[in-house]
């Protein structure tokens, strides 16, 4: 067999474990991306793995540079790399991607077991403020009844803006009322 029918049997055996699996993600027919626990555990990571044009008898190409990974220290990273660079060698020459996939759930806890979550929030001077300001009691804004609501939203037009001449007293009415001269 050629390295491309390998790899067109491999995506077919791929295809037909992990349907409807979300853990599972196929960017292209050589790239995948596989979720090793759940999304809000922090020992969580996701696995990329692209397939060479010589794939399986060159190992995949593993990488943990996905944004959902930014929340693991390097040399976790380290680690994790260079176990599954192991069962890469291990299984050289045969449609691995199973094995890995599999290999990684079930050693998820040995390979994140010194695992610290890395803060990677970058405050700026105001946020810095309002952490501080954070202890001290917030006003609350005034809370209009519905009736209110309602009672501004007709009297404003499609920009949300008055319209124009809302408070003006009605002319007519002045001059119909007249003075006491005009009898």
């Amino acid at each position: 067999m050629t390295a491309n029918e390998d790899q067109e049997m491999e995506l077919e055996a791929l295809r037909s474990i992990y349907e409807g699996d979300e853990c599972f993600k196929e960017i292209s027919s050589v790239s995948f991306q596989f979720r090793i626990g759940d999304r809000e555990d922090t020992k969580a990571f996701i696995l990329d793995l692209t397939w060479p044009e010589m794939y399986p008898e060159t190992a995949p190409l593993i990488s943990l540079d996905s944004f959902f990974n930014n929340r693991i220290s390097a040399g976790t990273k380290q680690l994790i790399l260079s176990k599954l660079g192991e069962q890469v060698e291990a299984n050289l020459g045969t449609a691995m991607m199973y094995t890995l996939f599999e290999w990684a759930k079930e050693n998820q806890g040995a390979l994140m077991e010194n695992h610290k979550p890395v803060v990677t929030a970058v405050m700026s001077s105001g946020d810095a403020m309002s952490a501080a300001s954070a202890g001290k009691k917030k006003e609350k804004k005034e809370q209009l009844t519905k009736s209110q609501k309602k009672r501004i939203i007709n009297r404003t037009d499609n920009k949300g803006e008055l319209p124009r001449g809302w408070n003006w007293a009605d002319v007519i009415k002045l001059s119909r009322t007249g003075g006491k001269d005009d009898e």
